[in-house]
């Protein structure tokens, strides 16, 4: 049987990367699992390292840093001192009687078998990040209709454009860069439509200047919006999208701070429309292990932590945007700060100035993202753009019609029981698409805000992954049992 770990860490994001680097240089043993081939997340996804110069940096901030945590990982691999799974993700997670973990693993992608199927630590960092939230709105269910992250992702890691006539839409800092870079590629971005004022950072001034930074991102990309023509329309939002088998325009409408229409709506001719309203943190794997959890600023749920990032359930730490969206800054060092407190409860020395340097960044930063979600919230009016036959649950072809008749016929008057009764989350997403978009039309529906009580039920998962069947059912292998006789050390980056 192989040895128990002293530390799994899952996800190599920035919050991953850092806590894996750290924990291994403070002496211990280390298991990095990430479902990616190569380390970074979606934040410093990248081209394939095999095809590209390794300081290939297109599109991204903090390219430096990232390099650096990157070598140490690929040294920390190389010496033995980090387990380095790529191409793997955790489909279970369980507390053993002895107080140790047991993951369970499978392959991110089905055509490539996974290395490891089950992995034992003594104590887990969580990191495994997010995706991108998004709303339901007439058309969004068209062909040329995508996530914003997914527009990026394409960019960065594939250099590919998604289209080429584009609408940019929704709310936060984040659909900056997604419209710069797509009229980098070659993209002409006829609109960037954001639903919010900018004159909402006035509500948290302390809070907007807490990483002074990110105001010289913010010039630095009005001068791109400038040298690429990019039309920046705030207090903005698509209405619909439009289009025969596939997106020919959207129409754009003006919304009041609730995002109630105030205006005319106008059509614009496009072919690709990229939807951000921020991001939803991945908990399954908090949840499946009993983490208490709250609602954050901008309406998600995420894991509650202390001031050394440790969960309620012991042994498990959370960083990154698990515990708040917030940034790669952040995550950064929300993750040296989990290995600092692993290392120091596992008896390794730790220098008392480091953590508390990383604990202050961690207020700054986080003052930072709370004043970035109360000036970019999501609109409290949104379900009133929806009509009858719009989409809300795509996988089981749900309509905001069917939720509206659960909840006045039927008395579905949560979102749980709109689950139930009319099958939203139930299908192969099991809700990471439309559990954001279904508590909140709850709530609405109700006539009140929504609470981590809607959102829960939509949140946890078990597996956390659709996997088939037959591994499901396969026998448990020892922990850390290789499934090749190859060594971890060929597998990494």
């Amino acid at each position: 049987m192989a040895p128990t770990h002293d530390v799994a860490v899952v996800g190599a994001g920035p919050a991953g990367l850092a806590a894996a680097v750290e924990a291994a240089e403070a002496g211990l043993d280390v298991a990095l699992v990430d479902a990616a081939g190569q380390p970074g997340g979606q934040y410093w996804r990248h081209y394939d390292e095999r095809h590209a110069r390794p300081d290939d940096r297109r599109g991204h901030h903090g390219w430096r840093r990232f390099a650096g945590l990157r070598d140490r990982l690929h040294a920390l691999r190389d010496a033995g001192r980090v387990r380095y799974l790529p191409g793997h993700q955790v489909w279970l997670a369980a507390r053993e009687d002895d107080g140790t973990f047991t993951l369970r693993l499978t392959a991110a992608v089905a055509s490539t078998p996974a290395l490891v199927s089950v992995l034992a630590a003594r104590t887990l960092i969580l990191c495994a990040g997010g995706y991108d939230r998004q709303l339901p709105l007439p058309g969004w269910d068209l062909p040329g209709v995508m996530a914003a992250g997914g527009v990026q992702a394409l960019l960065k890691g594939h250099r590919t454009l998604a289209g080429r006539r584009a609408v940019v839409a929704g709310t936060g800092p984040f659909l900056l860069p997604v419209a710069t870079g797509l009229a980098r590629a070659g993209a002409r971005v006829v609109a960037l439509a954001e639903a919010n004022a900018t004159s909402g950072w006035a509500r948290d001034p302390l809070g907007a200047v807490s990483a002074p930074g990110k105001g010289v991102e913010a010039v630095q990309y009005a001068a791109l919006l400038a040298r690429h023509r990019i039309p920046y329309r705030t207090r903005t939002a698509v209405r619909a999208v439009l289009g025969d088998g596939r997106v020919e325009a959207v129409r754009l409408g003006r919304v009041d701070r609730d995002g109630r229409p105030t205006g005319p709506e106008r059509e614009v001719a496009a072919d690709l429309v990229a939807l951000g309203w921020g991001f939803t943190p991945s908990l399954e794997l908090p949840l499946m292990l009993g983490a208490e959890t709250r609602q954050d600023t901008d309406g998600s749920l995420v894991v509650a932590v202390d001031d050394f990032q440790r969960t309620s359930a012991g042994g498990v730490y959370a960083a990154g945007e698990a515990t708040g969206v917030g940034g790669a800054a952040l995550a950064v060092s929300e993750g040296r700060l989990s290995a600092f407190a692993v290392a120091g409860a596992q008896g390794r020395p730790v220098a008392a100035a480091a953590v508390r340097r990383e604990q202050s960044r961690i207020r700054r930063q986080r003052r930072f993202a709370t004043a970035m979600h109360r000036a970019c919230p999501v609109p409290a009016a949104w379900p009133g753009w929806l009509d009858d036959a719009t989409l809300v649950c795509r996988c089981e072809e749900v309509t905001y019609a069917d939720l509206r008749d659960a909840h006045t016929a039927l008395g579905a008057t949560d979102a749980r029981t709109l689950k139930m009764l009319a099958r939203p989350g139930m299908g192969w997403c099991q809700g990471r698409v439309c559990g954001f978009a279904t508590a909140g039309i709850a709530a609405c529906l109700g006539g009140r805000p929504a609470t981590a009580g809607d959102l829960r039920p939509l949140a946890g998962r078990t597996p956390a992954f659709p996997l088939p069947l037959g591994e499901l059912s396969a026998p448990a292998e020892e922990p850390g049992t290789d499934r090749t006789p190859t060594t971890d050390a060929g597998h990494g980056g």
